[in-house]
């Protein structure tokens, strides 16, 4: 998703940062793994499964990732590789920012009801552009 958004150009990514252009909202940005389920039937000793952890922790246990799978020690993996954000600044801030009034301005196709959490504002992007 956050490649075709790259493509289109609604978003943009600069370092270890995201923007999502039409709502001049930015977030922190790395990479980062949802652990499905431990395969081998080895108890969990890093208690993983279920979790999002950023690869660089991962790494850091010694973890080997290749595409949907992850090896630690003996233990193997089924995971969902992605991205983690955190928003740059909280959302209060946010809503009242002159950049982001100057990015709602020049949108036309906005909803009259403005999202209200960053989870809302990120849902209704997403739906919009899937």
């Amino acid at each position: 998703m956050l490649d075709q958004c790259l493509v289109d150009g609604s978003i943009e990514v600069a370092g270890a940062e995201m923007t999502i252009l039409a709502e001049n909202r930015k977030y922190r940005v790395a990479e980062a793994v949802h652990v499905m389920r431990e395969v081998t039937g080895t108890p969990d000793g890093n208690d993983l499964v279920g979790k999002v952890k950023s690869k660089m922790f991962l790494e850091e246990l010694g973890a080997e990732l290749l595409e949907g799978s992850m090896i630690i020690g003996e233990n193997a993996y089924d995971v969902i590789q992605g991205w983690l954000g955190v928003p740059t600044s909280s959302w209060g801030e946010y809503a009242q920012s002159p950049e982001r009034q100057k990015a709602r301005a020049s949108q036309p196709s906005f909803p009259t009801e403005e999202p209200k959490t960053d989870e809302d504002l990120l849902a209704r992007y997403l739906i919009k552009n899937m």
